[in-house]
């Protein structure tokens, strides 16, 4: 779905809010810090898929607003870092930014991971949804997928797919499903994970909005 941001692509919007927090639309009870307990990530092994018990805290802190010429996005700045049961070590470690963009409902989420691998996957969803969803494909330059050569020639990406539910009280839910083109095996493998969250932490005042 495409907007029509007119033929100014340079000036500014006049109606800029420095509160983040007010204005994330649906992001905005996924600010604050949060802990994961019962995470369950399916992979891929030589002998078949491996089913992964994890633990992780993800923190989301309010961004200053963005603009791109007439555009305007809220966001999150993230930090997802998980663990397996009685480990220390990084089993998962990723950063990136939720935005949101008010004028076209349109949310993204920009991801990067310590293996060479970073993508943006895009969705849409009304001010006040409880679910979205959000889709990564390789090959297109909107919301696309990039890897370093040996997971692009081992392990191809052909997808990656998130959706996020708003649950009672301080506690939401991803659903993530990674398919992977496996060198060696004729049908996609679907990497999954799953987890609920609890909030741990309050969401803080981007700093704009805190005054510095």
């Amino acid at each position: 779905m495409s907007h029509d941001y007119g033929d100014d692509i340079y000036t500014e919007p006049a109606d800029v809010d420095n509160d983040t927090l007010a204005n994330l639309g649906p992001l905005a009870r996924l600010a604050g810090r949060w802990r994961g307990t019962r995470g369950v990530d399916v992979n891929p092994k030589a002998d078949g898929p491996e089913t992964q018990a994890y633990l992780e805290t993800i923190d989301l802190v309010p961004i200053d607003p963005q603009t791109n010429g007439p555009q305007l996005f809220y966001g999150l700045r993230y930090h997802q870092f998980v663990t397996k049961p009685g480990e220390v070590g990084a089993y998962h470690d990723q950063v990136g930014f939720w935005l949101w963009e008010p004028a076209t409902g349109d949310i993204y989420q920009m991801l990067s991971i310590p293996r060479g691998q970073a993508l943006l996957a895009r969705g849409h969803a009304a001010p006040d949804a409880t679910r979205f969803e959000l889709v990564a494909t390789r090959g297109s330059t909107e919301n696309g997928i990039v890897s370093q050569p040996f997971l692009e020639a081992a392990f191809t990406t052909v997808e990656f797919r998130i959706v996020v539910t708003l649950l009672d009280g301080d506690r939401w839910m991803y659903d993530e499903d990674t398919v992977l083109q496996v060198r060696g095996q004729a049908e996609p493998f679907h990497h999954r994970d799953r987890s609920t969250l609890s909030r741990i932490g309050p969401a803080v005042p981007n700093p704009l909005a805190r005054g510095g």
